[in-house]
């Protein structure tokens, strides 16, 4: 299973922590974690290019970690982003369900 917390602040997001690997099929088949895997590593991507927000980022292959935290308060660019990735994961989850993908909000 795939599990995504979203780390939000009174406002905002700010950061996500992603583990997992979702087990709907063998790796290379698996339509969950290709999904998963294209929202959160774009929303990086875009947030790189397109913003001038920091952020730190670790991550572990064989786990299916992501841990993404901003260094600081963000910009509308990288709200809009987040919120963007959270659509696409809850419109997954909707569609599989909560024993592919569970996806969590915590204040921090």
């Amino acid at each position: 299973m795939i599990t995504i917390t979203i780390l939000q602040d009174h406002e905002d997001a700010v950061g996500f922590h992603c583990i997992g690997h979702s087990g709907y099929a063998e790796a290379g088949s698996d339509i969950i974690c290709a999904g998963v895997s294209a929202l959160v590593i774009n929303t990086i991507n875009s947030i790189e290019t397109f913003t001038e927000d920091s952020y730190h980022i670790d991550t572990e292959e064989t786990s299916g970690l992501i841990d993404f935290r901003l260094d600081q308060k963000a910009g509308h660019d990288t709200q809009l982003l987040m919120k963007s990735m959270v659509l696409g994961l809850q419109g997954i989850q909707n569609d599989y369900g909560n024993e592919y993908i569970i996806l969590d909000f915590k204040e921090v």
